[in-house]
């Protein structure tokens, strides 16, 4: 973690569950009781106060407004010693699918993935879809396509690896000398739902396999984890006394690359920030 901030670049679509983790990671670096805590006052933190009520009355939080993009500023430090700034963003998820569709990224945008030393992707897998194609249909079936159809919709791995891809050439192009990919962690969201037993990477591959296979190629050892920032589903509105007697911070967990389960929710921040001190003292 350097002494002058490292920057995380989240990326998720919208109902991936950035503002849960957000609120649920603040809350965690407030009470001082994982490897990461925070280490004075953090800035701009009112696009997670909503957040942080709801789950404290057991509600899950509003969605966050499309054109709402702010950077919290939290200083942290590890319970080694180390410190340093971690820039958190809380936005609408719309913004990452019509920056996809469009194949146009802000000046603002650009800044961010310039800037970023480090990639956080958040993808809940119930939410994924794959497009039909010889191994989903028969080719007969493929025949019989209508030509009247509506406009063809990219699959939903298609758009991340289109994604990746915008952000990887934006990143080169102002950095043209910069050496190798930024440190990159993929998130599997409301992992609680998913009902899988396997490891986050072997969900990933069988879920999404032409995605990993572009990770596997652009990153020799892609960090996939899974995460469930609640615990448990939440309703908008209608209250969950169980959870909000015992208090959010003792629910939410996170599934290491390994398999293993962890109550340390700052346990994906804390890898990335140590996978980017090393890269730079290598």
């Amino acid at each position: 973690m350097s002494a002058s901030g490292d920057s995380i670049l989240l990326l998720g679509e919208s109902g991936v569950g950035k503002t849960h983790y957000g609120a649920q990671l603040l809350r965690r670096l407030m009470k001082r009781d994982c490897q990461l805590r925070m280490n004075g006052q953090a800035t701009n933190l009112e696009s997670f106060e909503a957040a942080l009520e709801s789950l404290s009355e057991g509600k899950a939080a509003d969605h966050t407004a499309t054109s709402t993009y702010v950077d919290s500023v939290w200083p942290v430090s590890h319970e080694n010693g180390t410190s340093g700034q971690l820039i958190w963003p809380e936005y609408g998820g719309e913004q990452i699918r019509s920056m996809i569709e469009s194949r146009r990224m802000s000046s603002a945008w650009r800044m961010r993935v310039q800037h970023a030393n480090s990639w956080m992707l958040m993808i809940r897998l119930q939410q994924t879809q794959l497009g039909d194609d010889i191994l989903s249909r028969p080719l007969s079936d493929l025949r019989k396509a209508v030509p009247g159809n509506p406009a063809h919709q990219i699959s939903d791995q298609a758009r991340l690896i289109e994604l990746l891809q915008m952000l990887l050439y934006v990143r080169d192009m102002s950095h043209p000398r910069r050496p190798g990919n930024p440190q990159l962690a993929v998130l599997l969201t409301c992992w609680d739902e998913l009902g899988f037993d396997g490891s986050p990477s072997e969900a990933l591959r069988a879920r999404l396999p032409m995605f990993w296979a572009f990770l596997s190629s652009r990153w020799r050892t892609p960090s996939v984890m899974g995460l469930s920032a609640l615990g448990r589903p939440l309703n908008p509105h209608t209250s969950d006394s169980d959870y909000s007697s015992r208090g959010p911070e003792h629910f939410g967990f996170v599934v290491t690359p390994d398999g293993t389960h962890s109550p340390d929710l700052t346990w994906p921040i804390h890898l990335l920030l140590d996978e980017h001190s090393q890269q730079k003292a290598d």
